[in-house]
């Protein structure tokens, strides 16, 4: 019997099974769905609350609306740097901070993991831009299915996701009409770290707040050292770390230049001989590449597996005591 046929005996089998069946198999394809995200490289994995999801995210923007017939959103998180990449200067970072298409790949892949063995549709969630809405709005919120799966909590860092073992992290989503049995929500939020709110009591401001370039981040604890209040002007940040909208800026200005040698100022200066550079190459640096506030975080720096040195000592640990 093919593969192919074998799938199909497997569909009509699964049609006529009892409730309790169905629900036994879910759990057992939840387990090998997220084990086989482990097993290429993720850190974490879950399945995040469908209905969340369509409670908190705008109309146009939900599961359905890029796959109509949805039961499940997955979300997996790859590690963030590693512990030498906080040792560089910005501009050094700045190419090669991002891990994020380590995210795509698994999501990528477990896509396929899905449809071949359980023949449900399946699909990985574009983490990519709204062609109908603009640079800075997404056409979902990877941030907002891991969030809901458990996978982190929202930081005083801009609402950037941190996990009390893993630190920093980056995510991705696959969507798929396989119904499986979401998780819940981290039960606590490892930020502000003890450490920033001892800071906050004698200064008012957290090592995010007080280091960031742009000055975009600000915000309040209670007296519980909990988060009070974040926020975070997108603008500031995006005019310094987002560089993809400085390119139609600067081709404007050297439009209404007025004569040659003030349009080649604005085309062939330091700035834009970089940006030029990097579209040349492909380089990540177009996007958001600024680490500052994470540099001096100490959970995404410090977290017991933040990084792959912290990683490795975990396991010789391990092995140790075994």
């Amino acid at each position: 019997m093919s593969l192919y046929s074998g799938s199909l005996v497997g569909v009509m089998e699964k049609k006529t099974q009892q409730p309790e069946d169905r629900h036994s198999d879910s759990l057992d394809a939840k387990d090998a769905i997220l084990k086989y995200c482990l097993s290429k490289g993720a850190l974490v994995a879950g399945v995040a609350d469908l209905d969340a999801i369509n409670r908190i995210a705008p109309a146009g923007h939900r599961p359905a609306d890029i796959m109509p017939k949805v039961k499940s959103v997955i979300s997996v998180g790859v590690g963030g740097q590693t512990q030498g990449a906080w040792t560089v200067p910005a501009k050094a970072l700045a190419y090669f901070g991002s891990t994020e298409t380590r995210a795509y790949g698994i999501a990528y892949g477990c896509a396929f993991f899905i449809e071949n063995r359980y023949g449900e549709r399946s699909v990985y969630c574009p983490p990519d831009l709204d062609n109908e809405k603009g640079p800075r709005v997404p056409l979902q919120s990877v941030k907002l299915h891991a969030e809901l799966a458990g996978l982190g909590a929202r930081s005083l860092a801009g609402d950037i996701l941190l996990h009390p073992e893993f630190g920093y992290m980056y995510f991705a989503s696959i969507f798929t009409e396989l119904e499986l049995e979401p998780d819940p929500t981290m039960p606590e939020n490892p930020c502000p770290h003890p450490s920033c709110v001892d800071m906050y009591r004698k200064i008012g401001e957290t090592p995010c707040m007080k280091f960031c370039p742009a000055q975009c981040l600000s915000g309040k604890i209670d007296e519980a050292g909990n988060q009070a209040e974040m926020r975070y002007e997108m603008s500031k940040c995006a005019e310094l770390a987002e560089q993809y909208e400085a390119v139609p800026k600067m081709i404007s200005k050297s439009i209404d230049a007025e004569t040659s040698q003030a349009r080649d100022d604005v085309l062939y200066d330091l700035d834009a001989t970089m940006l030029w550079y990097k579209m040349s190459v492909g380089s990540g640096g177009l996007l958001a590449q600024c680490f500052e506030c994470m540099r001096v975080c100490p959970i995404a720096t410090r977290a017991p597996m933040a990084d792959p040195i912290r990683r490795r000592d975990a396991r010789q640990a391990a092995k140790e005591q075994a």
